[in-house]
């Protein structure tokens, strides 16, 4: 029995991961805004709700909730989009937000774990967007690349633990439903590619994470790793 960390709970592919470990027979220590009902009943499921862009507040909050436990995996999944709009059309203050989020609320949640906790791995969800500079994209792709980067040199302060930020490949949740619905692909290239892609079901995207989250070890810590091409 192992015990999992995962932020972002609330839909897509945090609630599948989640489910997914559950069914295994794991424990699940969850944080997101709301509690996923299908995951309610589960005996080893352990959620506290917490809004990550609160950052200030994270450490404070969120202590007593890790400090004393050992875990196998944290899975660093919460995140917004932001809006698609070119970076000249992007208001400061909603990129802020993005990157708050993104990456400020996981330095957080590493510097409470590595203060309170025992954690063995940590894999950060990524995205192709990080290194692709697509138009459209800039907050976000901004975010993902902080993020790579920000796991890169915690994996060279803290080498005790196995630091990776994974890109899935694309994945059918509320985001990406957004994108495919509301976003014209006449302005943004890349969500008519997004649509003419093959999408994941959050469930199969789970399966497929979890059967490669062992194999992360078998690369240096703090690497850039997509899921398509390992």
């Amino acid at each position: 029995m192992k015990n999992i960390l995962i932020t972002g709970v609330s839909s897509g592919l945090g609630e599948a991961l989640a489910e997914k470990y559950l069914e295994n027979g794991d424990n699940v220590y969850a944080i997101g805004k709301t509690i996923p009902k299908k995951l309610d009943h589960y005996p080893h499921f352990f959620f506290f709700p917490y809004d990550l862009s609160e950052t200030f507040m994270i450490q404070s909050t969120l202590t007593e909730f890790l400090q004393h436990r050992s875990f196998d995996l944290v899975i660093l999944n919460a995140g917004v989009l932001g809006d698609i709009k070119t970076l000249s059309q992007t208001d400061l203050m909603d990129a802020k937000a993005v990157m708050e989020v993104n990456v400020w609320a996981n330095k957080e949640l590493i510097d409470t774990l590595q203060a309170h906790a025992q954690v063995k791995q940590i894999v950060g969800i990524s995205s192709g967007a990080a290194v692709n500079g697509s138009i459209g994209w800039g907050a976000y792709s901004l975010s993902k690349a902080g993020l790579n980067m920000l796991l890169s040199v915690y994996a060279k302060e803290l080498p005790e633990i196995h630091f990776t930020a994974l890109a899935p490949g694309v994945i059918r949740t509320p985001m990406v439903e957004h994108i495919i619905e509301e976003v014209d692909d006449a302005l943004f290239p890349s969500a008519k590619r997004l649509k003419e892609n093959p999408i994941q079901t959050p469930e199969k995207a789970a399966e497929n994470l979890i059967a490669t989250f062992p194999k992360l070890l078998a690369y240096e810590s703090g690497s850039f790793l997509d899921i398509r091409t390992m």
